[in-house]
């Protein structure tokens, strides 16, 4: 597609990947908080071939150019598994996305998601909803507030710009995900304790570390409760077993098992927290780059991860237990755990619990009770394709 000086075309293949990717790195060098990630990852990300998420996914990548010049890049892309969703979660018939947004100014960001709009209209889709990049599993939503820091693990990063393009395009929000800071340095407050002392007491729950030396298990364990816990959430995908297997590999390598709770209630695993150490201090000194030393820095600090921050990216509880006193304790005792662990043993200062829908009611009313604070807000929008 052409608009104006401005051409848009499809990139296919290794090469087109590479670029693709190579094209987002250099917008992301450019933000002052943004944290240069492994590249190795990223392209695994848009690999059909490697990431699993493709076996149930139709996609095209795109890149802008002027004068020869790549301006931006941005991905159209339809999740078949959404399709089959509920409309009021979010996706279902008619529900293709964009992602992998970047673009070098607002005419760019124009035909890049007009681009992408055809694309899906020409799939059959009747509204486009992103950024959402693959998917909504690994980086959802655009960042609208909180460029002024560095992002955590698997946060997104975005320029702030970004949101009056977007909706200068004619899209609205649907969606917004926080995040939550949270100074671990000070204990909880005194209902807290009382309530995580009383399910210390209770012999019907047992709190324990994941066990690694059965992880894939463990694995299972946990998404299975988060395919039951977040079944009626907006936006919800469930993992599918190659995801699940996939998912597992790629996380064992930053799972500490004091920090990876699972709560039992009379031996039934019921609830579970993922805490993730900040690997992005250690990516920003390497540069991203494994090599040649990359990989020394990064594998020593995976180790013991000194004074890291520490990521809540999930957690769940089982819908039989929603709305109930228990799920709030369950949460409060996993999170108390962790707070401890990380504090002691490895110097933790600040943690972040996220994201969180904006209208989960129950997870914002734990945030508050701990006295965490919102410091990010991402962004999901909706536009409506005219046929």
């Amino acid at each position: 597609m052409s608009d104006g000086n401005v051409v848009v075309e499809p990139v296919e293949g290794k090469t087109g990947r590479a670029e693709f990717v190579d094209i987002g790195r250099a917008f992301a060098a450019r933000e002052p908080h943004s944290v240069p990630q492994l590249r190795s990852e990223q392209l695994e990300l848009v690999d059909p071939a490697k990431n699993p998420f493709f076996g149930h996914a139709s996609h095209q990548l795109f890149v802008a150019r002027r004068g020869g010049t790549a301006v931006g890049r941005i991905s159209a892309h339809i999740d078949h598994l959404a399709l089959e969703l509920p409309r009021e979660q979010g996706f279902g018939p008619g529900a293709g996305m964009f992602g992998y947004f970047d673009a070098a100014d607002e005419a760019v960001a124009h035909a890049l998601l007009r681009t992408a709009e055809e694309w899906l209209r020409g799939q059959g889709m009747d509204r486009a909803i992103g950024p959402i990049s693959m998917s909504i599993w690994e980086e959802p939503g655009l960042l609208v507030k909180g460029q002024d820091h560095d992002p955590m693990i698997m946060m997104g990063h975005h320029p702030a710009v970004y949101q009056h393009w977007i909706e200068s395009a004619g899209y609205v929000r649907e969606k917004t995900l926080l995040t939550y800071h949270l100074d671990v340095t000070h204990g909880f407050p005194p209902l807290i304790q009382r309530i995580v002392q009383s399910g210390q007491r209770n012999d019907r729950i047992t709190v324990r570390p994941v066990d690694i030396s059965r992880w894939d298990e463990e694995v299972e364990t946990i998404l299975t409760i988060l395919n039951d816990a977040w079944s009626n959430n907006w936006g919800f995908v469930p993992f599918t077993n190659a995801e699940i297997a996939y998912a597992g590999k790629k996380l064992k390598p930053i799972i500490h098992p004091e920090l990876n709770m699972i709560a039992e209630l009379d031996g039934k695993p019921v609830a579970f927290m993922l805490t993730f150490p900040d690997v992005n201090g250690v990516l920003r000194r390497v540069k991203g780059r494994l090599l040649p030393f990359g990989w020394f820095h990064l594998l020593r600090w995976m180790r013991k991860p000194m004074n890291a921050g520490m990521r809540v990216p999930l957690m769940g509880v089982r819908r039989e237990l929603h709305n109930s006193r228990l799920a709030s304790q369950l949460a409060f005792m996993m999170i108390s755990q962790i707070r401890e662990t990380a504090t002691a043993k490895y110097a933790t200062t600040r943690a972040e619990i996220g994201w969180i829908l904006d209208d989960n009611q129950g997870m914002k009313a734990i945030a508050d009770a701990i006295q965490s604070s919102v410091n990010r807000e991402y962004a999901i929008y909706r536009k409506a394709l005219a046929t």
